[in-house]
């Protein structure tokens, strides 16, 4: 496992390069005509943005450290399994970006044998750069993030989102919604889990949960919650919660609470889905 000073010169790095990826995401948006965008899956959206920030991430990080691995959701470079490796969604939020809607991220992690080590999720319309590694705490541009001190339900601001196809899934997820709808001041879908991720660790959602994502859409939001002093589980307080494809993030007080919902309408049974 690497020491403190090598991920604090890491963190610094990795900062640099998302600050001119998200540079470039600024220069393209509203510039993406309907020809240059495909569709992955079902509304799943791509275009070369996707791609070219991918490829720039993957360049800068490179030289930040040579020998590690990637997993990238545009798949631009080689998938690696090595035990130290980047986790990268260059455009998280791409169906918002594509549509004008200022709610989008660069989300850069690194693993280290199994542990989630650094994280770094950048809005660049905000410039906030959201950023932690493994043992030094959370920051949003340099000030010290702390989770919600929030201690009642009625009282708590949460977020989720849908996966594109929600399956057998779909009472249990609409179960939980209308729960939620009732028990708490509410319930708000960014369309960017990197960035919900992001502002429980900053205080300002006080849990978010959502089954089905990847990787790279989790990696390091799960660390800025942690290192904010919230708790990452799956739905039913394991750790799934990267690979697994459900994830709860609260602070500690709300997360035995939402995790009992999510069990009393079904969604914690619903089946992992291991990815990569």
């Amino acid at each position: 496992m690497m020491n403190r000073a090598t991920l604090q010169e890491l963190q610094t790095g990795v900062e640099a390069i998302v600050r001119v990826v998200g540079r470039y995401l600024k220069d393209q948006l509203g510039a993406v005509r309907t020809a240059d965008v495909q569709e992955k899956s079902l509304k799943s959206l791509v275009s070369y943005v996707d791609r070219t920030a991918e490829q720039m991430l993957v360049e800068g990080l490179r030289k930040c450290l040579p020998t590690a691995g990637f997993v990238t959701e545009e798949g631009t470079v080689e998938q690696g399994r090595q035990a130290v490796r980047w986790i990268i969604d260059p455009l998280d939020g791409t169906t918002n970006f594509l549509h004008g809607i200022p709610a989008f991220c660069i989300s850069v992690a690194l693993e280290d044998a199994g542990s989630i080590v650094i994280g770094c999720i950048y809005e660049p319309l905000r410039d906030e750069l959201f950023s932690a590694a493994s043992g030094c705490g959370a920051t949003l541009n340099g000030k010290v993030l702390s989770v919600s001190a929030n201690q009642e339900p009625g009282k708590a601001l949460g977020a989720t989102g849908f996966p594109y196809v929600m399956g057998d899934a779909e009472g249990a997820m609409m179960l939980m919604y209308a729960d939620m709808l009732r028990q708490t001041r509410g319930l708000r879908r960014i369309g960017s889990a990197a960035i919900d991720l992001a502002w429980v660790a900053a205080g300002r959602f006080d849990f978010f949960y959502e089954p089905w994502l990847n990787p790279w859409d989790v990696a390091a939001g799960h660390l800025l919650v942690e290192e904010a002093g919230g708790i990452v589980t799956d739905f039913s307080g394991g750790n799934h919660a990267i690979f697994g494809g459900q994830i709860l993030a609260a602070s500690p007080a709300l997360h035995p609470w939402v995790m009992n919902r999510l069990k009393a309408s079904g969604m914690a049974g619903l089946p992992f889905r291991e990815v990569v």
